[in-house]
């Protein structure tokens, strides 16, 4: 038999069981960021529409009012509009009831925490048994906040008990959060070091979150025109407010597709992610017309006016397909094309 033959019948056997049950991630279900364009970013190469799988711990660090605890909020929300739990732990106490409903989330004393130190957040994890097939989420909001047992105590200025119990615990939950496929996002701070040549942005906590991380997404404000300002004439007299901002999210680390794509975000004060508007900047962006269409025909000159037309004939899920159409297309034309590997 020559090598050729061989190495054809080993090509054409079937593959051994250990082949067959290789995880190749949860993706039968996943959940949205309420960016149309952030879920792209993320996964869009591996599931139509792109979204967060089950079965990873997302880590969402970036300066301060950047859009942190926006996100943690909306994915809590859509997990909890798909049929499953959520757990919000509050290390930071911000988040009052009325902010959580604009997101449409909805906390209770019994999924609604404020832990102190960093066993209490991931000790309840490993017990935590949903009565639901739905992707289950935990929201820790901010990880910055925790303490340790030793620094509640006695004071632990270093920090290095910090940096161990996070790889402590995150080493023992990690498996659980695969194996029972929940979806665990955490928002952490950022913070300027000088411990090697020149300024490098860390997020605290050590390296344990950036290696148990399966996904980690930077916020920071758009280069250009993060403040979103709204005029009006009142009474023959110009008014202006700033209403939200604009925000980059970049995908730093990522195991589950590619990492170092980015998407705008843009925040409404007092509504939360803006989908439309950023749906509408990008058919713009990337279509001959230069402005806001849908479907070919054109809208309106004004944001505020296309914004308006797509929400009063309820044309969010068409604009939602024309954006993922025109992503994939674009995204075609960067594919290696190469040879599968065997």
């Amino acid at each position: 038999m020559t090598l050729s033959t061989q190495m054809k019948r080993k090509a054409e056997k079937p593959a051994s069981k250990r082949e067959e049950t290789v995880n190749l991630g949860n993706f039968d279900k996943v959940i949205s960021t309420g960016s149309t364009l952030l879920d792209l970013a993320i996964s869009g190469g591996r599931v139509k529409g792109g979204g967060l799988p089950g079965g990873i711990f997302v880590e969402i660090y970036g300066q301060e009012s950047t859009g942190k605890s926006a996100l943690a909020c909306e994915i809590s929300g859509n997990i909890q509009r798909a049929g499953g739990e959520v757990i919000y732990d509050d290390p930071e106490g911000r988040i009052d009831s009325q902010y959580a409903m604009m997101y449409g989330v909805h906390l209770n004393e019994k999924n609604y925490h404020q832990s102190n130190t960093i066993p209490q957040v991931f000790a309840p994890i490993r017990v935590w048994e949903p009565e639901n097939k739905a992707i289950n989420g935990i929201i820790i909001d901010s990880l910055a906040a925790l303490s340790t047992d030793l620094e509640m105590e006695e004071g632990d200025k270093m920090g290095g008990r910090r940096g161990k119990e996070f790889s402590q615990e995150l080493r023992l939950t990690c498996r659980i959060i695969k194996q029972k496929n929940y979806l665990m996002v955490c928002t952490n701070q950022i913070r300027d070091s000088f411990a090697t040549m020149g300024p490098k942005h860390e997020s605290p906590g050590g390296r344990a979150i950036r290696f148990y991380s399966s996904l980690r997404l930077e916020t920071g404000f758009a280069f250009k025109n993060s403040k979103i300002i709204k005029a009006k004439t009142i009474n023959d007299k110009e008014y202006s407010r700033v209403i939200g901002i604009n925000i980059e999210v970049k995908v730093i680390k990522s195991s589950v597709w590619k990492p170092y794509y980015s998407a705008p975000v843009s925040i409404i004060f007092n509504y939360g992610l803006d989908n439309t508007r950023c749906n509408l900047q990008f058919v713009k962006d990337t279509t001959k017309a230069g402005t806001y269409v849908l479907g070919g025909k054109k809208l309106a000159v004004s944001m505020d006016d296309a914004i308006r037309l797509i929400e009063n004939d309820n044309l969010e899920d068409q604009l939602r397909e024309e954006v993922i159409d025109l992503w994939t297309e674009i995204e075609s034309k960067f594919d290696s094309n190469r040879k599968p590997k065997r």
